[in-house]
């Protein structure tokens, strides 16, 4: 199994970029959100209790998908460091544990540009952030860098498509298009 790890702050494009890059190449998606939707119908946000579930969920899932030999996963994610880095090599052990393959790429645009997608439609019907003074907070007070590896493939989604970026994407990793 392939893991693409899609990871960069909110509202940078990484499920624009992961459906753009499923368009192109057979895969599964697990969103970010998915996970955090569960959550959600059992915890308040962010309540005790809460992100320890939804890390136990994205690795359950995770786990089913390298188990049963999905041959790739497209998964987006916040990653912020220090914090996320025991969940990182959490994902990283999983797929390695199945003899997969992790595929990091930072996704990342300007503050500004942040702010200008932040509100879209799509954001709020999903339950995302959906305000640029959530968004300046969360900016603030976490580190959205890229994971600490060296083949991590760094991408300005302000500069380019999403298209673009997922072709990108592909023939950096050699992927298998879909048949059209």
């Amino acid at each position: 199994m392939k893991l693409l790890f899609l990871h960069g702050s909110p509202a940078v494009g990484k499920l624009t970029v992961a459906n753009a890059l499923l368009r192109m190449v057979p895969g599964r998606l697990m969103d970010n959100h998915a996970a955090i939707d569960l959550a959600r119908t059992i915890f308040d946000f962010d309540a005790p209790g809460f992100w320890e579930l939804v890390h136990d969920v994205r690795s359950s899932a995770l786990n089913a998908a390298a188990a049963n030999g999905v041959p790739l996963l497209v998964m987006t994610f916040c990653y912020a460091e220090p914090d996320d880095r025991v969940q990182f090599a959490n994902f990283e052990e999983i797929v390695q544990r199945y003899g997969g393959e992790l595929l990091p790429v930072f996704l990342h645009c300007s503050r500004e540009e942040a702010m200008k997608r932040v509100g879209n439609p799509d954001r709020v019907a999903r339950r995302k952030m959906a305000s640029g003074e959530a968004l300046t907070r969360f900016l603030d007070s976490y580190d959205f860098t890229a994971v600490p590896r060296p083949d991590c493939v760094r991408l300005d989604t302000e500069l380019n498509s999403a298209e673009a970026i997922a072709q990108n994407i592909v023939r950096h990793f050699g992927l298998t298009p879909a048949s059209l």
